[in-house]
């Protein structure tokens, strides 16, 4: 478990889902400011920041090649992490591939699967969502797929033009945007990332679980001294989460 010490009037901030690119990047590109300005407001009083995934609604790493765009995004997570600022990036499912570029030029760290933080005195269990818990089926047949090694170099040798249209085709089809049924409050005992987290909390205790993917802005208490937060979107509800140290609390910027 990472150990993170939270300074005097310092703040732990989670944003996720921001799909950067859909469903054009011209369309999106009024979501991206709003984001940077979030960044750019918060920069003043974060300890360190959690991008839980799905930054972009595809992404894809080849070995000199990255998707084109997102300039002002990339630009300032290099400002606040060359500042000092440790940023801790998670992928999602509609930016799987990213294999270096992250962390050699922006000195973000990426993790693949959850991990588990001690900020303080408070535990956290953290991750993007997608694949946990009892369900979720479809995306879990796709993800073998997706990061299968023959599926990805077949896809590599793909010219990028090519590639990344029609990867960005079927990627804008994703439900979760396009805000179909997947989108949904499916009620606290049929929530499968409330399902998952409650499994874990039956062999190791956490006081937070924070994960993103289900594109809604949630907050449950899982027991006494538990509760699961998802954090929402940055195409609808523009929500992030805040930690000052004692409280785990859900916001909204308005920008």
């Amino acid at each position: 478990m990472t150990t993170i010490h939270l300074p005097e009037n310092k703040k732990v901030y989670f944003a996720s889902d921001n799909h950067l690119g859909a469903p054009t990047n011209a369309q999106s590109f009024p979501r991206e400011k709003k984001f940077v300005a979030w960044l750019d407001e918060i920069k003043y009083d974060a300890a360190a920041i959690f991008l839980l995934g799905d930054l972009f609604d595809f992404w894809f790493e080849y070995k000199t090649v990255v998707p084109k765009g997102f300039t002002r995004t990339l630009g300032k997570l290099a400002e606040i992490s060359d500042s000092g600022i440790p940023i801790y990036y998670f992928v999602g499912n509609h930016d799987l591939w990213m294999n270096g570029y992250f962390e050699e030029e922006l000195n973000i760290p990426v993790f693949h699967r959850p991990q588990q933080y001690k900020i303080n005195d408070t535990s956290f269990f953290i991750g993007h969502g997608d694949g946990l818990g009892p369900h979720d089926k479809g995306y879990k047949r796709m993800k073998k797929l997706f990061t299968n090694p023959v599926a990805k170099w077949f896809f590599r040798w793909m010219h990028p033009d090519w590639g990344v249209r029609l990867a960005q085709y079927f990627s804008v089809k994703n439900k979760l945007i396009s805000g179909d049924e997947d989108a949904k409050f499916l009620g606290e005992d049929k929530e499968w990332l409330v399902q998952y987290a409650k499994r874990k909390l039956e062999s190791q205790h956490y006081d937070h679980f924070v994960f993103g993917h289900r594109h809604l802005p949630l907050e449950i208490q899982l027991n006494e001294k538990s509760k699961y937060t998802n954090l929402g979107d940055w195409i609808k509800y523009y929500t992030y989460a805040v930690f000052d140290g004692e409280i785990l609390s859900l916001e909204k910027f308005e920008g």
